[in-house]
């Protein structure tokens, strides 16, 4: 055990900055001498330091698990556990957050104290995969903390080659632009795969991201492989006294230059008498002037949300947007999120199928082509299936197949207008 503080010099010079420094609080919980986890977080920071010091990293990884499950925890031991016992197995936990991150302050005052008792004290809400990481455990506590954490009514989280842990935004729970409720789509998608997440058999990680609108707070459109985007299929609601108001507010220069100027479509005009003309058959619900002009303007009526599928952050072939596969889809009764669940099924099983390993859904669709993709799902061709805003669609129709999908796509559009 750990007598006393490893030397950190490196380490200290990153507390220097004008920032708080992360290596501030592992000092905290290490100098907390009556905690049962300080000689653990002794010998991490004395790991951390030669890490700095070598430029080598010394975690390999393991098979630790919970009884039931093939995946959630990351196992971490040392190979430096020689100079370092202390910290010589430092588990993580993923544990699923509640959808949209809802949280009362005893559930995480309970949480705090069972990984203070079975683990090392240290939590992150949330890392990049939207868990709360119960960070640094011992084999033996592995079992143990989880059962304290299930008793709470949290679940294992997803890790490996599975379906991850999905986020989703406030959405109707606070959020006034909120154009379906994602906390019923976040917790609706992942129970219906929920196999999937827990034992692992998929060629690589798949992950569903939920925002309400076009402001995309939990970053879905780059940060997941199927992205729920909330958006409205018909006009931007306007009132026009509350726009008027709001122009004698902050003056008609204002206005003309952050809002009017700033529509990337050019789709708003400011009238004389200070109302709104919006030309919605132009617009692209990129949310900018509602953000602006809250009281003022509101999304339509007719809510739903765009899927698109395949984004992801650098691999093999770099960063991908998500490609929209469904330009809308109506989320307001309970058979709308029924089809969203049966779309989400079927997007996993077709990646399931035709992915290679260690191959993102994106990069699966790039090889084989958007139309086998839509192809393998039934879903038809359309206008508005792009892969960067207001760029001609990469599906490619020549010859006679031209005119025939030209046909369909004015005849689903006239169904529509009905």
């Amino acid at each position: 055990m750990a007598e006393k503080m490893h030397d950190t010099p490196m380490l200290d010079e990153l507390e220097s900055g004008p920032w708080p420094s992360f290596v501030t609080g592992l000092k905290r919980l290490a100098a907390q001498e009556d905690k049962p986890y300080a000689d653990m977080m002794k010998d991490l920071l004395g790991q951390l330091e030669l890490s700095y010091n070598t430029r080598m990293g010394y975690w390999k990884g393991g098979a630790v698990s919970v009884f039931g499950y093939g995946g959630g925890v990351i196992p971490r031991f040392s190979e430096v556990a020689d100079k370092y016992p202390a910290s010589s197995e430092f588990h993580t936990l993923r544990i699923m957050p509640s959808p949209g991150m809802h949280y009362d302050t005893k559930t995480l005052r309970k949480l705090c104290d069972i990984w203070e008792e079975y683990g090392s004290g240290l939590i992150a809400l949330h890392g990049q995969s939207g868990d709360i990481m119960m960070q640094g455990c011992t084999s033996e506590n592995v079992q143990k903390s989880f059962d304290e954490i299930n008793k709470l009514g949290f679940d294992m989280g997803g890790a490996g080659p599975a379906v991850r842990t999905s986020a989703s935004c406030v959405g109707m729970a606070r959020c006034e632009h909120a154009c379906y409720d994602t906390q019923v789509a976040h917790i609706s998608c992942v129970n219906s795969v929920l196999d999937d997440m827990h034992r692992p058999a998929l060629p690589y990680k798949f992950k569903f991201k939920f925002s309400a609108c076009a402001n995309d707070c939990t970053n879905s459109i780059h940060r997941s492989d199927c992205s729920v985007i909330g958006t409205w299929a018909d006009d931007i609601q306007v009132d026009q006294e509350a726009f008027k108001q709001i122009v004698a507010d902050r003056g008609r220069k204002e206005i003309i230059d952050q809002v009017i100027a700033m529509c990337p479509t050019r789709a708003l005009s400011l009238n004389d008498n200070d109302t709104l003309d919006v030309d919605n058959s132009s617009c692209v619900k990129c949310m900018h002037c509602i953000n602006v002009c809250t009281k003022a303007l509101s999304p339509g009526k007719k809510r739903g949300a765009t899927i698109c599928v395949g984004g992801k952050r650098s691999l093999k072939i770099g960063d991908l947007m998500g490609t929209v596969v469904v330009p809308f889809l109506p989320l307001e009764t309970e058979e709308d999120y029924e089809a969203l669940v049966e779309l989400g099924e079927n997007i996993i099983e077709f990646f399931a199928e035709n992915a290679l390993e260690h191959e993102r859904c994106g990069e699966m669709i790039a090889r084989i082509g958007l139309p086998n993709f839509l192809e393998g799902l039934g879903i038809e061709v359309d206008p508005n299936m792009i892969i960067h805003p207001r760029i001609s669609s990469y599906v490619r129709i020549d010859g006679d197949e031209w005119e025939e999908e030209v046909g369909k796509w004015n005849q689903r559009k006239a169904v529509a207008a009905e």
